[in-house]
């Protein structure tokens, strides 16, 4: 005759066995932990150089599950790359100084975001993927378009020929600062890059 606890107890160690030390991870740790790494990915190599399959070694899963999360590698983008500042928090921030410092108060505004590495790292993925390909590039352009430029448009005096000429050169030395790290461009303080840049903001923003 069988023995229903001898079953039992041989049961037991096999899946104890099977889950392995410590709480496997929930549906939202899991595609948290992949969105975490498709940001680094993409950041690093651009759209096209990182791969579904790069993404979930990163993140230690199989590929099914970033197919089942986010069905392929633009909807893992499109999630990853969530802009990491929201244009409505910002603007009343810059609106807040005197029109006569508008200048400064983007040059500083962009600075603070630029300098937390946490938002550096997708907006530096945006900006290297757009270069590389047009879907990424259409995605970030009609992000800036309607809610930066459109925004900002709306807000303030400012022409929109003005507004993209600020916010190009504000790109550019975030480029050559965090990405190229050209010297001393990549060591000044962010004080001395205000004080710079902040005229010519000026003059684009408030002539």
């Amino acid at each position: 005759m069988s023995d229903p606890q001898g079953r039992r107890g041989a049961a037991e160690p096999a899946k104890a066995r099977g889950r392995g030390p410590g709480r496997r991870p929930g549906p939202t740790e899991t595609r948290e932990k992949i969105l975490a790494s498709a940001r680094e990915l993409f950041a690093e190599k651009g759209y096209d150089g990182a791969s579904l399959r790069a993404i979930a070694r990163a993140a230690e899963v199989d590929p099914a599950l970033v197919h089942h999360f986010f069905g392929n590698k633009e909807g893992v983008f499109i999630e990853a790359m969530r802009f990491p500042v929201d244009p409505a928090v910002l603007l009343p921030r810059i609106l807040a100084f005197p029109r006569e410092r508008r200048g400064e108060a983007v040059a500083r505004t962009f600075l603070q975001v630029w300098e937390d590495e946490e938002r550096r790292a997708p907006m530096l993925a945006m900006l290297r993927s757009a270069m590389t390909n047009e879907r990424a590039a259409a995605l970030l352009r009609e992000f800036v378009a309607s809610a930066l430029f459109g925004r900002a448009s709306q807000a303030t005096d400012a022409a929109p020929l003005g507004i993209q000429a600020a916010a190009g050169q504000m790109v550019g030395l975030m480029v050559l600062r965090h990405v190229l790290r050209i010297e001393p461009l990549a060591s000044a303080s962010a004080e001395e890059l205000i004080e710079l840049v902040a005229p010519t903001l000026q003059r684009y923003l408030a002539p």
